[in-house]
């Protein structure tokens, strides 16, 4: 599933060409996505791209009307080409703009989602969100008193976006990692050292892939269509049975909340 940094990626891809150009109207082929493609979006018409946000997962395009809330799912991905570029079997919706440009948005298991909201305030896909983790609202003293009453393995503890969002399995993995704590340890048993160390990294991690282009998985591509670089840096995830970049020690894979966590048993404690 694409996480924070592609999707990061993908706003910055897509940014250049929708800002400042005009939606000239949708083409929906197939409006059966997790939930169906909002009624909203299969009229839209002359309606000029203000923005191009990203709250969590979610992509927000900002119309004078309303939002355009796009989540990609387990599959999905976004490509600018041209309006002559023929569509594929899984190429769902388009957004045809008077640049010359076409938003595509392709999805293989059609898990990702094409809703709208006149009020992003009250959309309920957008609510009870934590903070996005690059802000400044996500900081040690924040984190530290979260954990001060959570029993719960660190590891799906970051993963809870009431908490904050965008740390997917992957990046809390190889943050954990950085950071030197083991998956299983408590919340509430992290000290104040060891909380202000893993925002600390968890930012710089998510920075770094971001700046990299996101993480090359089996589905997701920028919306150039090239694959993102970010897996050539990754430390544990994916690579159970092999040696820690670091000590040498075997990778362990285990399971957290039905989710793979992979660590190195002797560089995390």
């Amino acid at each position: 599933m694409p996480e924070l940094p592609e999707v990061e990626t993908s706003r910055r891809g897509i940014e250049p060409h929708l800002v400042g150009a005009t939606i000239l109207h949708a083409v929906v082929r197939n409006g059966r996505l997790r939930w169906p493609v909002s009624h909203e979006i299969h009229s839209l018409s002359d309606q000029p791209v203000l923005s191009v946000q990203r709250r969590a997962k979610y992509l927000l395009l900002e119309l004078p009307e309303g939002w355009i809330i796009i989540h990609l799912g387990m599959s999905g991905s976004l490509r600018v080409l041209s309006e002559e570029a023929p569509p594929a079997k899984h190429d769902h919706v388009d957004l045809v703009m008077s640049n010359g440009k076409v938003l595509r948005y392709t999805d293989p298991r059609r898990f990702g989602a094409w809703l709208w909201s006149s009020d992003l305030a009250a959309s309920n896909v957008l609510a009870h969100l934590g903070p996005e983790p690059l802000s400044e609202a996500f900081n040690a003293d924040y984190l530290f008193e979260k954990s001060r009453s959570r029993r719960t393995p660190v590891k799906p503890w970051l993963m809870d976006n009431k908490l904050v969002v965008g740390v997917g399995n992957i990046y809390a993995s190889e943050s954990l990692f950085a950071a030197g704590i083991h998956p299983d340890r408590p919340a509430m048993a992290l000290t104040r050292e060891e909380v202000v160390l893993l925002t600390e990294t968890i930012k710089a991690v998510l920075l770094r892939s971001i700046e990299q282009g996101g993480t090359t998985l089996r589905d997701f591509l920028q919306s150039d269509g090239k694959p993102g670089y970010f897996a050539q840096q990754l430390q544990v995830y994916g690579r159970a049975g092999e040696p820690c970049r670091v000590c040498a020690t075997p990778i362990v894979g285990a399971k957290h909340a039905q989710r793979s966590t992979f660590y190195c048993p002797t560089c995390q404690q």
